[in-house]
C-alpha cells in the first residue's frame, strides 16, 4: 500500500506543532517525525482526506499561526529507499539495539532486534516505540503469553520472544505489515511466530499475561473492552500511540474497562500507560 507523506512548517512551533500532531492523529495519520524543523506525518493513501486536512490547517491559521505544507505519495516499492537514506540503529541504553540487516553488528547490548521495515511502522525511532521498547527490554518474559496488537514491523513481539515469552501473537490490519512482521521474525530466529492479519477480533485466546498496543487513541478506546476480555487477572496492559495530553482520557476509559492505572511514561509529547487488569 502507498503512503502520503505530509510535511508541515509551523510557526510558532510551540504549542502548535503538538496541537497539529493531535489533530492529524484524529484523522488517521499514524506516524510522525521531525526533519529540519518541520513536522512530517504519514497516512495510508486511501485514508487521506484533503478536506479534513484543510479544515485543520484553517483552525491553525485562524490563531495567527503560519503553516506551509507539501505532500507527496510514497509508492510501496520506493518505501525502503525513503527510510534507508536516514535510518540509523536505535540504541536503548546497553539493553537493546534495533538495527537493519545492512547495519554492522554492534556489541555491548543485551538484546539485538534486526528489522527491515518495508511499508510497516516500528523502527524504534518514534517516541512511542522507543518508550515501549525501553520498558519491555527490562522485563523478564519467561513463560509469559503476550499479545502485540498493531504489531507493525513486529519489533516488540520479537523483543518479547527474545526475552523468553512462551507464546506471542502479533496482529495488524495491513497485509503488508503482517508479511513484514513474519519476515522480521524469521530474521531474528522465529520463523514460526504467530503473526495474524486482522483486528482484535482475530484473537480468540484469553488470559494473556501482557498485552501491548501501540496504535492511536481512538482505536485504543474501542479496543479496551476487548483487551480486558483477553487479559488475565493482574495481567499487564501497555498502551501507547497517543499524546501526553490524552492520558487522562485513556486512563478513565481503561478504568471503565476494568483496568487499574499503575504508571505513566513520557518521551517528549508522547506517552505510555501501564495498566493492571482487576
Amino acid at each position: 500500500m502507498n503512503y502520503i507523506e505530509l510535511t508541515l512548517d509551523i510557526n510558532p512551533k510551540e504549542p502548535w506543532t503538538e496541537i497539529a500532531l493531535a489533530q492529524l492523529s484524529d484523522i488517521d495519520f499514524e506516524s510522525f517525525t521531525e526533519n529540519d524543523g518541520c513536522l512530517q506525518a504519514y497516512i495510508q493513501a486511501p485514508l487521506f482526506n484533503e478536506g479534513k486536512l484543510i479544515y485543520i490547517l484553517e483552525l491553525l491559521t485562524a490563531n495567527d499561526v503560519s503553516v506551509n505544507y507539501s505532500k507527496k505519495e510514497i509508492l510501496e516499492e520506493n518505501w525502503n529507499a525513503t527510510w534507508e537514506a536516514d535510518f540509523q540503529p536505535v540504541a536503548i541504553d546497553d539493553k537493546l539495539i534495533i538495527r537493519a540487516p545492512f547495519h554492522e553488528c554492534q556489541t555491548g547490548f543485551e538484546e539485538e532486534v534486526i528489522i527491515q521495515p518495508q511499508m510497516s511502522f516500528g523502527t524504534g525511532h518514534h517516541q512511542t516505540t522507543w518508550l515501549l521498547a525501553s520498558i519491555l527490554c527490562k522485563k523478564n518474559f519467561t513463560q509469559l503469553q503476550v499479545l502485540d496488537s498493531g504489531t507493525g514491523t513486529g519489533v516488540l513481539a520479537i523483543l518479547a520472544l527474545k526475552r523468553g515469552a512462551q507464546i506471542v501473537i502479533g496482529t495488524d490490519i495491513e497485509p503488508g505489515a503482517v508479511e513484514n512482521a513474519h519476515e522480521n521474525c524469521a530474521r531474528n530466529g522465529y520463523p514460526s511466530a504467530d503473526m495474524r492479519l486482522g483486528d482484535i477480533d482475530c484473537v480468540t485466546e484469553r488470559n494473556f499475561d501482557i498485552i501491548i498496543a501501540n496504535i492511536n487513541k481512538n482505536v485504543l478506546k474501542i479496543h479496551l473492552p476487548h483487551y480486558s476480555e483477553r487479559s488475565k487477572t493482574d495481567g499487564e496492559l501497555y498502551l501507547s500511540g497517543f499524546f501526553v495530553t490524552d492520558t487522562k482520557e485513556l486512563i478513565d476509559a481503561a478504568e471503565h474497562a476494568g483496568f487499574r492505572h499503575e504508571a505513566t511514561f513520557n518521551k517528549e509529547e508522547w506517552a505510555v500507560l501501564k495498566l493492571i487488569k482487576l
